[in-house]
């Protein structure tokens, strides 16, 4: 596989068990020191992303709370008081490295709905403009289908695919997949590289051994089928010893799942298989613009068609009618008329409340 330093941007997630000790419920800060080294060293050449669980561990910790299954309300708690110490460790490890940190929380919602996604895409961009490194976590707090079911193997392949990240990296409590649980059975075999995740793969998986983490080998599978169709390269690899990403890039074991595409044309193509909700129509100038690769602009637009929302496909014509392409609405079709023909500087006068330059941005656009 390609070299870590080799990717443009990269996710990280870190599981529960890596970071909170299971016996103490106490931070492992020695080796989140030694990850925030790998980090600094990886954002020499990429932008950074983790997607970090722990809230929930650090919170019964601090409350007192059973090392038993908890009630929902008990894990929701938990979840409010462990998110406070870990995003104050992130930043005390990361800040001497002069790496800015933000904590952002979603849920699943923030991905299926298109509008939430598309915002919350915006300011991951951002974040990652401004050469932040985004700390990412499940909302636990409130998020009740993910303390019940989920973990955050899903969740970092739904930001990897946001971001359009070339790798995502699951530090995990084993080295990599394997025919069969290797605790269980000597003979397992551990897969170098799976091109496929075919049904003989899918009957491999098993399910999560540790006290503390919650994702078993069929998220770590859901989620490379997630990251993978999205362009992203997905590893599995050991977490727990000091510097788990410089070790993997020195040839520590690991499984690594391969992408066929690149991000940017996986992105493209799912925005071009979608079903248009309404249509503009272009003049002349914004036409050329789309052309030489720039975000199509609310002056540009000379007709609005059609009923859609924030976040919805919409077809992108041109001056003589033909479709020129594809692309997600910044703004709901009523909005869209309002501000059409105008200069974007005039969009919080005409609306009343400010809003984004673009109408689409070309990185939501498909030709």
């Amino acid at each position: 596989m390609a070299a870590l330093t080799a990717a443009r941007r990269i996710v990280i997630k870190i599981g529960s068990a890596l970071l909170v000790d299971r016996n103490t419920g106490e931070l492992r800060r020695d080796w989140l020191t030694g990850l925030a080294e790998d980090v600094a060293w990886l954002k020499q050449g990429a932008d950074v992303v983790l997607v970090s669980s722990g809230s929930i561990a650090l919170g019964r910790g601090a409350l007192g709370l059973p090392k038993t299954e908890l009630a929902l309300e008990q894990s929701q708690a938990a979840a409010a008081v462990g998110q406070i110490r870990l995003a104050r460790a992130y930043e005390e490890v990361l800040g001497p490295h002069g790496i800015t940190t933000a904590q952002v929380l979603v849920t699943l919602e923030d991905s299926a709905n298109r509008r939430r996604y598309l915002n919350t895409r915006a300011t991951l961009e951002t974040l990652l403009g401004l050469d932040a490194v985004p700390i990412v976590n499940e909302n636990d707090t409130v998020a009740t289908d993910e303390i019940r079911f989920g973990d955050n193997d899903r969740l970092a392949a739904q930001i990897a695919a946001t971001v359009g990240a070339d790798q995502l990296i699951l530090l995990s409590d084993v080295d990599g997949f394997y025919s069969a649980n290797p605790a269980e059975d000597p003979a397992a075999q551990r897969f170098d590289v799976i091109e496929e995740i075919t049904p003989q793969i899918e009957a491999m998986a098993g399910d999560a051994c540790s006290g503390l983490s919650k994702g078993g080998m069929k998220t770590k599978l859901m989620a490379a089928k997630t990251a993978t169709a999205a362009g992203c390269a997905m590893a599995i690899t050991e977490g727990s010893v000091a510097r788990p990403l410089r070790a993997l890039e020195n040839g520590a074991n690991a499984t690594w799942f391969t992408a066929h595409l690149d991000p940017q044309t996986a992105r493209k193509r799912w925005i071009g298989a979608m079903k248009p909700k309404g249509q503009v129509t272009l003049d002349a100038g914004a036409a050329r613009a789309l052309m030489e690769g720039r975000s199509l602009l609310p002056a540009g637009v000379a007709k609005v068609s059609g009923r859609f929302g924030r976040g919805e496909p919409i077809a992108i014509l041109g001056p003589d009618g033909h479709q020129m392409g594809m692309g997600l609405s910044r703004y709901t079709s009523t909005e869209a008329a309002a501000i059409r023909g105008q200069r974007s500087d005039r969009i919080e006068e005409i609306l009343g409340y400010p809003g984004r330059a673009a109408l689409v941005h070309r990185d939501d656009m498909v030709l």
